[in-house]
């Protein structure tokens, strides 16, 4: 028997998709050892392009990019954590910037 990584249901051996939660059952090689996906996951990939150019949506896209790696054992886990990483900094960055520039426009004009 094997199980679910995602729900952690209790599935045939023959099963391909777990009829509790949908989602795809991990496959077994003739030794009876799960057989990891050696795909990269399209998500992670993007998640990390976007964190350079739009951060809250490189933020967003790799958090569901990991997620998806992990369940389904695919590769970018590390990529999309890069991309969670540089997104929050850009976003703390930017929002340190933005609070920055108002008050200096506040202490110019006399209202501080």
């Amino acid at each position: 028997m094997k199980y679910c990584t995602h729900c952690g249901a209790e599935l045939m051996d023959q099963a391909v998709i777990c009829p509790n939660c949908g989602s795809s059952a991990p496959q077994s090689d003739s030794n009876g050892g799960t057989i990891r996906s050696e795909s990269w996951n399209v998500m992670c990939i993007v998640g990390f392009i976007l964190s350079f150019f739009v951060s809250i949506a490189g933020l967003i896209v790799s958090i569901i990019g990991r997620r998806q790696a992990l369940q389904n054992g695919e590769k970018g886990k590390e990529m999309a954590l890069a991309g969670i990483i540089i997104s929050a900094i850009s976003i703390a960055a930017t929002v340190i910037g933005v609070v920055s520039y108002v008050a200096i426009i506040f202490m110019a004009i006399g209202l501080a």
